[in-house]
């Protein structure tokens, strides 16, 4: 059959590679196996459906506890660094140990931590409770992508775009599970112990099919980041930066400006999320048709035209257009990101993958704060200019990161 001309990058891409590097691939290709891929991906469902179950007892426990916004705060930093702390242990723990033993122990902590959120009454406590979920969560989301990159070496195809679409996914489910449970007036602990025990048996339906990647006992206890994983990281915090303003300031963006009101300031995020989901399913066969660089240039150039047209438009339906535009073009940077980590040379793949996760969830916290100080001094809109020009650097570099 003749290639289409879509494919022609990713096949230019494939002609370039030595005949041993050809043969290797053939190889890995021959191992793929369908379930490694089904656990994978119930992990990046469990991920997501687990930190998604948290946000809707946010106003149950700060009611719980008596609390200010201030401390409040403080409490949700918890989750942040423990999350953090964690995601620099993990590369250490999949180099040595492999990635299956990590994802079944994190996955059934997350299980376990969750009903406690729903019931703990001091400050300590929660906050406490909140940082070793916050450590499952970063322990899980290091360990499932390095293992998804080996998947993916496996198969001899793009997949990250896919699995990284069932984290949205999971985090929908989760969201709209315990958001349904509450409204029918369950306690918050009965509605947690039923979300811990899908996640339980999710992750138990998972255990026997989970690739077992390489360990070594031999290997150092810390790789700093270097060459091309410094590049990597620093894609990855961008791309979380402009996710994460997007999930903290749209809704002020719409309605500061009279495009929307209060009450409808969450429709930008929810389009965003929308678009990024349906474009991380459709990822895998763009991507294949694509390649890396090109997918990298046209996502990035795309996600910056959307934050344009965001700022820009007049009304709230060309907007709209925006935040779909953003979550669209932005869909399948971080899925490409990790491949790229777990593909080069410059250090393990696992601490690769810890240093892009790291940067990333860095990201995810920072940009919040770092949008509000701009808007401070230039106002809002101005600030969402950074937004576009940080997403400019995805295609500059997008050259140096596939080569």
């Amino acid at each position: 059959m003749s290639a289409t001309p879509h494919s022609s990058s990713a096949q230019a891409e494939n002609a370039d590679l030595p005949s041993d590097r050809k043969a290797d691939k053939a190889d890995l290709a021959r191992n793929d196996r369908p379930e490694n891929r089904l656990a994978v991906r119930l992990a990046f469902l469990v991920a997501g459906f687990g930190v998604a179950c948290w946000a809707p007892l946010v106003p149950f426990a700060r009611l719980r506890l008596g609390i200010d916004e201030g401390a409040l705060g403080a409490l949700l930093l918890c989750l942040g660094l423990g999350s953090v702390s964690a995601m620099v242990m993990a590369g250490l723990i999949s180099a040595r140990y492999g990635t299956k033993p990590l994802i079944i122990a994190s996955g059934l902590g997350m299980a376990l931590v969750l009903p406690l959120l729903s019931v703990l009454s001091t400050p300590l406590s929660l906050g406490l409770a909140l940082a070793a979920f916050g450590a499952c969560l970063g322990s899980l989301d290091v360990a499932m992508n390095v293992n998804a990159v080996e998947v993916e070496k496996q198969s001899g195809q793009p997949l990250m775009s896919g699995f990284h679409a069932l984290y949205s996914v999971g985090g929908f489910a989760g969201a709209g599970f315990m958001t349904l449970l509450l409204s029918l007036e369950f306690e918050p602990l009965h509605a947690t112990l039923l979300g811990a025990v899908l996640m339980a048996a999710a992750v138990v339906m998972a255990w026997p099919y989970l690739l077992i990647t390489s360990s070594s006992s031999q290997g150092p206890l810390f790789v700093a980041p270097r060459g091309i994983v410094l590049l990597l990281a620093a894609l990855a915090g961008v791309t979380f930066l402009v996710e994460g303003a997007i999930l903290d300031w749209s809704a002020l963006l719409m309605t500061s400006t009279g495009r929307v009101s209060t009450a409808q300031g969450g429709l930008g995020f929810m389009l965003f999320s929308v678009a990024m989901t349906v474009g991380r399913f459709t990822g895998d066969a763009l991507v294949s048709r694509l390649g890396d660089r090109t997918t990298l240039v046209t996502g990035g150039l795309i996600g910056a035209l959307g934050v344009a047209i965001v700022i820009l438009a007049p009304v709230a339906a060309i907007a709209a257009v925006g935040f779909v535009m953003v979550g669209l073009g932005a869909s399948n940077l971080v899925p490409v990101l990790f491949r790229r980590a777990g593909q080069q040379t410059a250090m393990p793949p696992a601490f690769a993958v810890a240093a892009v996760t790291t940067t990333g969830y860095a990201g995810v916290l920072l940009g919040p704060a770092l949008i509000g100080f701009v808007a401070h001094g230039v106002g809002l809109s101005n600030a969402f200019w950074l937004l576009g020009g940080l997403l400019c650097l995805v295609p500059l570099c997008a050259g140096r990161v596939a080569r």
